[in-house]
């Protein structure tokens, strides 16, 4: 399958962006984005809506912000989607596919799930009544130099560093870490989830092989203030798409299923959310 963009390349150079040239996109690079975003599926078949919004686009005319996290930025990306199974998952899914192909242009971006001023966010996107709308991502040209803040921010959020293999990827329980080797093919997609982004860099996802299905749980590690938008969710939908796209480019083909809950003896914060199933 032809990719949109090397995987593998794009995830090591995808980085959270906090800084950026004082302007807003291009119109070349605008139209990249709509099309890009018009075009967006993802393997849960969950509709996830995008807008590709103007620092003051608020219905009332109030600027969106950020509370002073992103600096300079003339754009944002904002992603909704009704409330049902998998949706924030999807939204997850689909977000860091744009995420990376954006990356893949040379843009610049960052997951905010909290520090935006909602409200004004809300008014721009026109939610309907019972949208989940969990986090937005600014878009536009890096500069250089990283402000103070910044590299403050990326050392509590320790973002450039990743948990082991041993802590993530397990062989048919939670009890027998997963090597590089047993996972064969599967390395390389198993790889690339370990280096995708989530939230202060919590890693939720747990991964449990069982001969050629692969098994993803959360592991919760943050208190959810707001239950419809729980960010642990999105992570989850970040770190899948990171899998699947890897394993698309290396051809291998296999769907994801919910389940009946695997019989697998797992921990009890440990919560089981869909498996791939390889074939």
């Amino acid at each position: 399958m032809k990719m949109d963009f090397p995987v593998e390349g794009t995830v090591k150079v995808r980085s959270s962006i906090r800084t950026y040239e004082n302007r807003g996109l291009s119109k070349d690079d605008k139209d990249k984005i709509n099309t890009y975003m018009d075009h967006l599926s993802n393997p849960f078949s969950v509709d996830v809506t995008f807008r590709l919004l103007e620092k003051a686009t608020s219905s009332d005319g109030e600027k969106l912000g950020t509370y002073g996290v992103i600096k300079g930025a003339g754009n944002f990306i904002g992603a909704s989607v009704a409330d049902r199974d998998l949706a924030l998952e999807a939204l997850g899914y689909s977000f860091e596919k744009l995420v990376l192909y954006a990356a893949s242009l040379g843009l610049g971006t960052c997951w905010i799930g909290g520090t935006f001023n909602r409200s004004s966010f809300s008014a721009a996107m026109n939610l309907k009544e019972g949208d989940l709308f969990p986090c937005i991502s600014p878009i536009g040209y890096p500069i250089g130099r990283k402000r103070t803040l910044e590299s403050l921010m990326r050392w509590a959020s320790k973002s450039d560093q990743r948990k082991e293999w041993s802590e993530l990827f397990f062989k048919q329980d939670f009890s027998q870490p997963l090597t590089k080797a047993e996972a064969g093919e599967y390395a390389f997609p198993l790889e690339m989830v370990r280096l995708a982004p989530s939230a202060v860099n919590k890693q939720p996802w747990r991964i449990v092989q069982d001969k050629d299905t692969y098994h993803f749980y959360l592991a919760r590690t943050l208190k959810s203030d707001n239950v419809k938008n729980d960010i642990q969710r999105v992570d989850i939908g970040i770190a899948v798409s990171h899998f699947h796209l890897a394993a698309l480019e290396k051809g291998m083909e296999g769907t994801f299923q919910k389940l009946e809950k695997p019989e697998i003896q797992s921990q009890e914060q440990v919560q089981y959310i869909f498996s791939w199933i390889g074939s």
